[in-house]
């Protein structure tokens, strides 16, 4: 219980908007899903290159630290509200 409790936290605290991969691809972030089965929070997203296809991936995965290179970084970063708010980066 002590997981789903904080994970429905983190769920009400991910901000839509645009996010950088730790790969340096943008991402849209539309929501937070719950699995028809499991509950288990999935992030809805889509790519902002390519088909700009839709995807989802954990909640708990989307908001892991990884390892690269030696150093530890979130996979995703939040960087913009909105896709146009992108060139003034």
């Amino acid at each position: 219980m002590v997981q789903s409790i904080k994970e429905s936290h983190v769920s009400e605290a991910l901000k839509t908007g645009i996010y950088r991969h730790y790969k340096g691809k943008h991402y849209q972030v539309i929501g937070v899903a719950r699995h028809s089965e499991t509950e288990e929070a999935h992030v809805v997203y889509r790519t902002l290159y390519g088909e700009r296809g839709l995807w989802i991936r954990p909640l708990a995965m989307f908001c892991e630290t990884i390892e690269r290179d030696g150093r530890l970084l979130p996979r995703f970063v939040w960087v913009a509200a909105e896709e146009g708010d992108l060139e003034s980066l």
